[in-house]
């Protein structure tokens, strides 16, 4: 990457696009559960000629709230850039950054709202029950809405990226695995707690072998 102080209107928009299209890669996945019961509702009311809107308006609201998130972190990292805590190959830049990241993440994976939004996402059903819409709107709300807890739930793994490498491969497939065990595993809330506790562990260690 070229130094921050040339970056280009183009280049956030690129950046934003990366970070975008990494998202919905990363995310969709692990919301595969609910799609598949509103795809699976919509069959049903489509079979007996009842209105419905399709699934496609459910995906478009969820990604919208992660495209919200990447907007986001893409002008964090254009400031960590300015900044130098990050390095042209986007990754941490610096000891203390890196540990305080890892820290702040594994302290967030024990808080309430982190539980909270780890259990709307873990019962697709309890939710559509709950949060269930008609129309177009409606369904664009819905996703928009499943999104926000989504985002709550992961937003800070995801965060991790700008540690271990925004363009790392091997990152980015094992957040997208970590996302759905916490997810999808039957002690996705244990797993959700061992994976805090191991970070904070591993900011400590860092900190001090230093």
């Amino acid at each position: 990457m070229t130094p921050v102080a040339q970056w280009s209107y183009l280049d956030i928009i690129v950046l934003f696009s990366m970070w975008a299209i990494m998202m919905a890669g990363m995310m969709l996945p692990s919301a595969l559960p609910i799609m598949y019961l509103i795809d699976k509702i919509n069959n049903q009311r489509k079979a007996r000629n009842a209105p419905y809107a399709a699934s496609f308006y459910f995906i478009v609201g969820y990604l919208l709230a992660w495209f919200g998130y990447s907007l986001a972190i893409t002008l964090l990292q254009w400031w960590l850039h300015h900044l130098a805590l990050l390095t042209p190959m986007m990754n941490s830049a610096q000891l203390e950054f890196t540990c305080l990241i890892l820290l702040i993440t594994g302290v967030y994976q024990w808080l309430p709202i982190k539980q909270r939004c780890l259990n709307h996402c873990r019962s697709p059903l309890g939710f559509l029950t709950s949060s269930w819409q008609e129309g177009i709107y409606g369904a664009i709300n819905m996703g928009f809405s499943h999104g926000q807890y989504c985002l709550g739930c992961c937003w800070l793994l995801m965060a991790l990226l700008l540690v271990f490498g925004v363009m790392s491969l091997p990152w980015i497939i094992a957040l997208t695995l970590i996302v759905a065990l916490e997810k999808l595993f039957s002690y996705g809330l244990l797993f959700s707690k061992i994976l805090g506790a191991l970070l904070v562990f591993l900011a400590c260690y860092m900190w001090l072998m230093t």
